[in-house]
């Protein structure tokens, strides 16, 4: 029991330090995101996803940047539609 209380405690410290850091490795970045590393480094070999090669070869990833990035493309709720269409209505279909 005591050694999955320490897995948990530790799981839960690097996941606080790595909220913490402003630039991250590969292995932490797709921690951080919940992806496989291998998906990680196909999203930087097709440049999808902004990342550093300082050293030619060892890709980093800041933080907000990678926060920025996986909030981009949201999707529009149905709710926030309606309220378009309203407005547009309103407005005689002209913005």
């Amino acid at each position: 029991m005591a050694e999955e209380l320490q897995k948990v405690a530790d799981y839960i410290a690097a996941s606080v330090m790595i909220t913490q850091k402003e630039v991250l490795s590969a292995s932490e970045a797709a921690s951080y995101m919940n992806v496989s590393l291998s998906y990680l480094y196909k999203l930087t070999a097709e440049r999808k996803i902004p990342h550093s090669k300082p050293m030619g070869k060892m890709v980093y990833f800041n933080r907000l940047e990678l926060e920025n990035w996986l909030q981009s493309n949201r999707v529009v709720t149905d709710a926030e539609l309606e309220q378009q269409a309203i407005k547009l209505s309103k407005k005689g279909g002209k913005k």
